[in-house]
């Protein structure tokens, strides 16, 4: 049977209703199903640790993940009756992308010997020999975050660009769509009013899609009717160009919970926010390495999602 919905938060370990919800479920599914020993569990590395956690529709914490600064994922912890819901890999893939945005150039964690299958489909490699911790047996893992084994380009090389406030971030993807020749692809949970409106992002976006033949834009939105009820003006010129601009919603629950915003595009620039809600980010002109994974995430994604029909009734 189909469970309720959930989404993805990110967590502050300082606030004391987080710091609780996250310490509950890892006492449930470690503590008490597991028999890990309380001061095991707790091992002092969270105040330094990012965290995300995920909440039913009622607000229930029913999972978490957490990332430490030795760039390793760890404390990944579902409710039993969410497992199989898709709640781990919408959490795993949250912290990969952290991961990524950080610019680290891989990602490790010790996975219980009965878990190695789930990683491993999210391309993480066993290495090493079993070992034992908390009297569970493990095997450490890796992910490689880079496409290339080339001497990681210098900042200047790549043209990196600021991205640490809303008004660099603006600037930052302003830039980026200028740009653009041919070919752009853009993800965001929600479309807000600050983002794809300016008098200035829309010319760019126009001269995107009636630039040639193999004009395209394609727009990843959860809520398309939310970006509908508010007006906003992207989708008025997604209306008129409608053969170049496509905008998909995604449907599975695992890609629902994605909280992070980018694009990218045809130069190989791309402008990454881990929080979609916050201005703060990574963004370059010419950064292949990081480029790559966006391209790939996004790609996966919009197979899977399905065409904003609510939409159609504006020709789109």
């Amino acid at each position: 049977m189909k469970l309720q919905n959930f989404h993805l938060e990110i967590a502050d370990w300082s606030r004391e209703d987080q710091r609780a919800a996250l310490l509950d479920l890892r006492g449930i599914v470690f503590i008490q199903e597991q028999d890990v020993p309380e001061q095991r569990e707790q091992d002092g590395l969270d105040v330094d640790c990012w965290h995300v956690l995920a909440r039913d529709d009622a607000g229930r914490p029913i999972g978490c993940g957490r990332l430490t600064p030795a760039h390793k994922i760890g404390r990944m912890a579902v409710l039993q009756e969410w497992r199989g819901q898709g709640v781990g890999v919408a959490l795993l893939r949250e912290l990969i992308a952290r991961a990524r945005a950080q610019g680290w150039p891989d990602v490790a964690l010790d996975a219980q010997v009965d878990a190695i299958g789930f990683y491993e489909r999210e391309g993480f490699i066993a290495y090493g020999e079993e070992f034992e911790d908390a009297g569970l047996a493990h095997r450490s893992m890796r992910l490689s975050l880079t496409t290339a084994a080339d001497e990681e380009p210098s900042l200047r090389d790549i043209g990196a660009l600021p991205a640490g406030s809303r008004s660099e971030t603006a600037t930052a993807r302003l830039q980026l769509l200028g740009e653009t020749r041919h070919r752009l692809s853009i993800y965001m949970p929600l479309l807000g009013n600050d983002s794809y409106a300016s008098a200035e992002e829309l010319a760019e976006l126009r001269r995107i899609a009636i630039s040639g033949r193999g004009a395209q834009i394609r727009i990843l939105l959860h809520d398309p009717a939310a970006a509908l009820r508010n007006d906003h003006r992207l989708v008025a010129l997604a209306q008129r160009l409608s053969s170049a601009i496509q905008i998909r919603m995604p449907l599975e629950e695992a890609d629902l919970a994605y909280v992070s915003a980018y694009l990218f595009n045809d130069t190989g620039g791309y402008l990454f926010l881990p929080e979609a809600d916050r201005p703060q980010g990574r963004a370059a002109l010419r950064d292949r390495a990081s480029h790559a994974p966006l391209q790939q995430h996004f790609d996966e994604v919009w197979e899977r999602a399905e065409r904003a029909s609510i939409l159609q009734t504006l020709g789109i």
